[in-house]
């Protein structure tokens, strides 16, 4: 298969819905926690970035590329209020996910039928791994467009 294929377009047209969606939030309310919600787009960007590398990369055995602390900032069950130190900016936060899509395409291109090692997703190939994130970034862009109808009130 080649980069053509439809998972990855899938994958492309959530990116750049994401990335569409972002403009849409003034800079200022980024980091701002709106009523009713549990986090801030900020922390919704970082959380599809490290959460991608770890359902993604880290389970097709590719090269982990963001720092360690990313996971106490973006992890399940971390929010904002428990932020101890300066988190990565929401403009580190978009680049590095720009970086990272096209990591995923050079990296997984042509290998969407290999086979992964078990695990808690009970993905079989890199395909289904991929097909998880697709999914995973679908939730996460309802619940922002959510916030930012909010947050533009």
């Amino acid at each position: 298969m080649n980069d053509s294929s439809y998972v990855f377009k899938l994958l492309n047209k959530k990116y750049n819905k994401l990335f569409d969606l972002i403009k849409k939030c003034p800079e200022n309310k980024r980091d701002v926690v709106p009523e009713g919600f549990k986090n801030s787009i900020h922390w919704q960007l970082g959380h599809i970035l490290y959460s991608t590398e770890n359902h993604v990369l880290r389970l097709s055995e590719q090269k982990k590329v963001l720092p360690e602390s990313y996971q106490t900032f973006f992890a399940y069950g971390t929010k904002p209020l428990d932020w101890k130190e300066e988190p990565p900016t929401c403009d580190l936060l978009i680049e590095q996910l720009k970086e990272q899509i096209d990591y995923i395409h050079e990296a997984l291109n042509g290998k969407l039928d290999t086979d992964v090692k078990k695990n808690f997703l009970e993905a079989n190939t890199i395909e289904d791994l991929l097909i998880y994130n697709v999914s995973h970034v679908s939730e996460h862009l309802g619940v922002i467009f959510s916030m930012i109808k909010v947050l533009n009130k």
